[in-house]
């Protein structure tokens, strides 16, 4: 068994899915306002609207990327204006750690792993 799916639900599919192909420096080829995947290899990231509302007050789940180099990724976030949570900061297992709110509040880690 493998984890197949993560889906994010949002009230602005565009929005969102525009994040993410920023974040994640990958083209869909898609403006769809109901549904869009943003990666399609090993786990799905799909961002979709469901018709009800949301209040966009995500406290229980949490979404980590791992990169190549999180300083990178930490100046390419700030050029968004997204809210850093933590700045990155080197744990004391190695990991290189940050943590920001995607445009819908949900929290989102990223990684680079000590080589």
């Amino acid at each position: 068994m493998h984890l197949g799916e993560v889906g994010l639900l949002t009230n602005d599919v565009v929005r969102l899915a525009d994040f993410y192909k920023f974040l994640l420096e990958v083209q869909n080829g898609s403006s769809d306002e109901v549904h869009q995947t943003i990666i399609s290899e090993e786990t799905m990231l799909t961002i979709y609207n469901d018709g009800s509302r949301k209040n966009n007050n995500n406290n229980n789940i949490c979404i980590a990327f791992t990169v190549e180099d999180v300083d990178r990724e930490y100046q390419r976030l700030l050029e968004t204006g997204a809210k850093i949570m933590d700045k990155p900061e080197t744990r004391p297992w190695g990991a290189r750690n940050m943590s920001f709110l995607d445009p819908d509040g949900n929290r989102i880690y990223l990684r680079s792993l000590a080589k």
